[in-house]
């Protein structure tokens, strides 16, 4: 039976995960240099050895409550089709391993939830899956590129 490996983080109380060969690494939050001509999702960009790289506020993105950028939270540095990002999370929890008929299609639970690839169950509850290509829109994904160019 295949096995998803799945990397959990926390957001604003709710758990998240991204499938783990998407993630370079997680790394503590630091200050970020803002950007000119970035969409409103970006809070920013990291220089992470040489190179730059732009940190998503998911909570934008999601409509939580907005809040800085705190000492304890974190950055998952991720790969799109695209280019490298970073998310900023509240906490990394760890990774977990899913046989790969447990996650359910997001769409099967409750439809517009296009930023999710699916739903599965640890021993401490629910996991929303995340599917980083559609994280960001295809204009976004455009208007980062440009100002990235721009650096």
């Amino acid at each position: 039976m295949d096995t998803i490996h799945l990397l959990i983080f926390a957001l604003d109380g709710t758990r998240y995960a991204l499938r783990l060969e998407q993630v370079t690494r997680v790394i503590r939050a630091a200050a970020l240099t803002t950007i000119p001509h970035a969409p409103d999702v970006v809070l920013g960009i990291l220089d992470l050895q040489g190179e730059v790289i732009p940190v998503i506020n998911l909570r934008r993105r999601f409509g939580l409550p907005e809040r800085s950028i705190g000492c304890e939270d974190q950055f998952v540095v991720a790969r799109t089709g695209k280019f490298t990002l970073a998310l900023h999370v509240d906490t990394a929890e760890g990774v977990c391993d899913q046989s790969a008929g447990e996650p359910v299609a997001a769409d099967e639970i409750v439809a517009g939830t296009q930023f999710l690839a699916g739903v599965t169950r640890t021993a401490e509850g629910l996991v929303l899956i995340h599917d980083l290509d559609t994280l960001l829109f295809p204009d976004e994904q455009a208007q980062i590129q440009a100002a990235l160019e721009q650096v």
